[in-house]
């Protein structure tokens, strides 16, 4: 969003205001507060099941791969058109239902950026069989390390860390 906001400056004559004020500061407004909003929530998470790790390997790399819809804010969008604003819209909805439906794991850049990894897991919980999902956390964890997990969906967990 401050990408877009930036872009929203004019080039010829430009002011301490971008060219759509507005727009532009419920755009950042947005962004903050999903910010804020991100980091209390993992913040708060506590409880879980207590798992031992039998196999565990750090996927944060492939976060890479999903990058493509941040890559839309180097493109020229111009705020004011709102056959343009509701393009996005409409591309970034179906983007959000898409990874919600098939459950792929697209990893929050304030989340990388505070230092949460993604690691591809198998684990055991009360000497039950193996189940394999995707940890979200923010220290390693390796083959061996116990630790509590708490369910987000069917194949994704956060680490709970300890307060």
């Amino acid at each position: 969003m401050l990408i877009l906001v930036i872009k929203d400056y004019a080039q010829v004559n430009p002011s301490w205001l971008p060219c759509h004020p507005i727009l532009s500061g419920v755009l950042l407004s947005v962004a903050i507060f999903s910010i804020v909003i991100t980091l209390c929530s993992m913040k708060e998470i506590s409880g879980g099941l207590p798992v031992i790790v039998i196999k565990a390997s750090n996927k944060s790399g492939d976060m890479f791969g999903y990058t493509i819809p941040y890559m839309l804010s180097f493109l020229r969008i111009d705020l004011g058109d709102w056959r343009t604003m509701t393009s996005l819209l409409i591309f970034m909805a179906m983007l959000f239902v898409m990874a919600y439906r098939t459950q792929t794991v697209f990893i929050n850049p304030i989340l990388a950026m505070t230092g949460y990894m993604l690691i591809d897991c198998t684990f055991k919980h009360n000497d039950k069989e193996e189940t394999q999902a995707m940890v979200i956390t923010k220290k390693p964890i390796s083959k061996g390390d116990s630790c509590k997990l708490e369910r987000i969906s069917h194949y994704l967990y956060i680490a709970v860390q300890s307060k």
